[in-house]
């Protein structure tokens, strides 16, 4: 049985007792509506068409962005966030007044201190030195410490740290890459946001393209895509440069400490006392350092495994970091839409795949909305 599911006693395939969150309590309140507060914004992002044969959309197909930036805190990055702190709260795992700590390379960061703000939890950023500034100054602005760690450990750095100073303090650490909470929100918010839109319009997803970052959009969305929409081809991206999927080279997990029921032994703080998803024998082999921020750690994290040997994608596409940022500034000069270097990698890669394919098709594309001071200084 899975943590997340222990915690609320709950069978691995049972779909109807899941704890309510803000965003799943009133799934038809449109946005415009007045709110109680922020949080109820998180959610209900928009779909917007790229026509084909346009200069944003070279192909013969229509191309639907999933604008995630409309979220308050500007990323997908909000629902996790609301996610795992009401998971933590209906579990007991975190008390009033908790310091919550995570590591992030920024958006999660950003959304963690956007709702631990608005519930009065005070939240401790762990990222490495090498992320960009304004997302640090934006997370002090909203409150959240920030303490940053040497580049040269990596995500794997940010991590390790994060856990020692949870352990030290009591903080309570969500633990994005292997919540299974960060899955389940996108299961019951994102995907069907996304298959609503298309049925309402009468039409149906051929395929779908996102990133898999911490692992909890591909698994949650792919979940409900291949129980709702079976026909849709779901297509996961990965930096061309750090091929850790396409490699079929697995991160090995120690095996965790179990209890007499078989379960993972937990501390106050939610993770296993003895092997946390921060220890596993060494960082992936064909990790290099790469331009698109929040893409790939140098590890695969466990909801990404999951997803995996379920089998819920159909290809991996690869994005050059150069080819991401010039795709993100074709779309912000044509288009008017700030997606940042993620959005633009996620484009760049169906459009190329609806190239190579060459069939008019109906593509939907999963903006998270990673940006950064590269992305901006050649441009200035």
């Amino acid at each position: 049985m899975s943590i997340f599911n222990s915690c609320f006693g709950l069978k691995d395939d049972d779909d109807k007792s899941y704890p309510n969150t803000i965003l799943t309590q009133s799934p038809s309140k449109p946005r415009s509506s007045i709110h109680n507060s922020v949080l109820e914004t998180i959610g209900k992002t928009p779909l917007v068409r790229l026509p084909p044969n346009s200069k944003t959309n070279p192909t013969t197909s229509n191309l639907y962005l999933k604008l995630e930036c409309e979220n308050p805190g500007g990323s997908v990055k909000d629902r996790l966030s609301i996610a795992v702190i009401e998971w933590a709260e209906q579990s007991g795992k975190l008390e009033k007044g908790q310091t919550v700590i995570e590591a992030s390379s920024g958006n999660t960061g950003i959304g963690m201190a956007m709702v631990c703000a608005q519930k009065g939890y005070p939240y401790v950023c762990v990222m490495a030195e090498s992320f960009s500034i304004e997302r640090r100054k934006l997370m002090r602005f909203l409150g959240a410490k920030v303490i940053l760690t040497n580049p040269a450990h990596k995500g794997t750095g940010m991590l390790i740290k994060t856990k020692a100073l949870a352990d030290k303090h009591g903080y309570f650490w969500p633990n994005q890459f292997e919540n299974e909470a960060n899955a389940w929100i996108h299961e019951k918010t994102t995907g069907p946001e996304i298959l609503n839109a298309f049925q309402q319009a009468s039409m149906k997803i051929d395929h779908f393209v996102c990133s898999y970052g911490t692992g909890g959009t591909l698994l949650g969305v792919g979940k409900y895509l291949r129980k709702h929409s079976p026909q849709t081809k779901i297509h996961v991206c990965e930096p061309s440069n750090a091929p850790m999927l396409f490699s079929d080279i697995p991160t090995e997990y120690p095996p965790e400490k179990q209890d007499e029921n078989g379960h993972a032994n937990e501390n106050g703080n939610g993770h296993s006392d003895e092997f946390p998803s921060t220890s596993f024998k060494v960082p992936h082999p064909v990790w290099r350092p790469h331009l698109l921020q929040g893409w790939a750690t140098d590890f695969i994290p466990k909801l990404v495994s999951s997803a995996t040997e379920k089998k819920l994608y159909d290809s991996v596409l690869h994005v050059g970091g150069n080819d991401a940022i010039e795709t993100a500034q074709v779309l912000a000069t044509n288009n008017g839409i700030l997606s940042g270097v993620s959005g633009g990698g996620t484009l760049f890669a169906a459009i190329s795949f609806a190239k190579k394919l060459n069939k008019k098709s109906e593509y939907c594309c999963h903006d998270t909305r990673y940006w950064r001071t590269l992305f901006v200084d050649p441009i200035v």
